[in-house]
């Protein structure tokens, strides 16, 4: 019988410190984070960051991430979607008709995840290498019918609020291309935004940040754009996290997807690649800023993008398209830091809003 109670004890022993030593990981593992970096992969579908495993030398940063879904990307009016309204989608967590940029079918305004939150205190950042006026940037500040309609979108800008905003565009704020002669840069300057159209900064401002680098998008990488995304993602992430009261950062690789519309493997990897090194740029910052969580996924599919062999070669690939245009299959979501456990499964593009709410609530 003792036999029998030292082992009864010896049992209860090493469960009592089995469960010291497993509930502060349980504890941290539900701990609820302050900052979102959302990183979009504009046209990226499951073959295109499955390219990233042969066509890097090293491991991709998509290898890091520990919670992976999928997400149907059909609008509301079509089962292909587009740029706007699958961003839409994810700003607003409304459905809605393909060119629509922050408006529902009836064409009417709907909040943003972005306007949501500025009022909360939490800071706010917009990057990509298209205009700051395309459909997806468009989506988390602007409201409009059309996704054409650039200078409409741009005038959303000085009053926004955001405190980080960079791309290219400048077309579109210059009193002397604009049709109303706004002149966006004065009312940027007007409302507390220092604003760059030459280079990267060389520090952090007090004010509110807007740098424009180009008349629309950025220059493809295969042209010389360099890490201009990698070290723009730094920046923002060094001056949103300023903030003790969390962030929220969207970054776009917009260029993949007009790699895909081009039907040009090599524009498209390169693009790939630069939003990988970008992606590694957030998951380093979140490894020591614990508090964040770091999303990657696209807005659609572009260019029925396919690894197939070469010839029948299975030890050669041989990426091919089926269209210029997009496609229907769901786009990969992969997420990491506390709160990624809410990411996985298969779900609406629409859903994707409410479960980054959740979060600043």
């Amino acid at each position: 019988m003792k036999n029998i109670g030292k082992i009864i004890l010896g049992v209860l022993v090493i469960s009592a410190v089995a469960y010291r030593l497993s509930a502060p990981r349980n504890k941290q593992e539900t701990k609820k984070p302050k900052n979102i970096i959302l990183l979009i992969g504009d046209g990226m579908g499951l073959s295109e960051a499955s390219a990233s495993y042969f066509f890097k030398e090293s491991a991709p940063n998509f290898d890091r991430f520990t919670t992976i879904g999928l997400i149907k990307t059909s609008a509301a009016d079509a089962l292909v979607c587009d740029s706007a309204a699958s961003a839409t989608a994810y700003a607003t967590g409304v459905a809605t008709y393909n060119g629509a940029i922050g408006v529902d079918m009836q064409k009417k305004p709907v909040p943003t995840i972005i306007e949501k939150i500025i009022p909360m205190d939490i800071s706010t950042g917009i990057v990509t290498t298209s205009s700051v006026m395309h459909a997806t940037p468009a989506s988390f500040y602007a409201h409009a019918a059309s996704r054409r309609s650039y200078q409409d979108i741009a005038a959303f800008l000085p009053t926004s609020n955001i405190d980080f905003i960079a791309g290219g565009g400048t077309e579109f704020l210059d009193k002397n291309k604009r049709e109303d002669a706004r002149d966006l840069y004065k009312e940027l300057e007007d409302n507390g935004y220092e604003v760059e159209t030459n280079s990267l900064p060389n520090k952090i401002s007090e004010k509110k940040q807007a740098i424009f680098l180009a008349e629309d998008g950025m220059d493809k990488m295969l042209e010389g754009r360099g890490d201009f995304l990698p070290n723009i993602t730094k920046m923002a992430l060094n001056k949103l996290s300023k903030n003790k009261n969390g962030f929220f950062l969207m970054v776009e690789g917009a260029q993949i997807d007009w790699g895909g519309h081009d039907n040009d493997t090599d524009y498209l990897i390169t693009e790939l690649l630069d939003f990988d090194k970008t992606i590694g740029v957030a998951l380093d910052f979140a490894a020591k800023n614990t508090e964040t969580l770091v999303i990657v996924t696209a807005d659609h599919e572009t260019g029925g993008f396919t690894l197939a062999t070469d010839d029948g070669n299975y030890n050669k690939i041989k990426p091919t398209f089926s269209t210029g245009g997009h496609s229907a299959t769901m786009v990969p979501i992969f997420a990491k830091g506390p709160g990624e456990e809410n990411f996985g499964g298969i779900y609406k593009n629409t859903a994707l809003f409410q479960k980054m709410m959740d979060i600043f609530k």
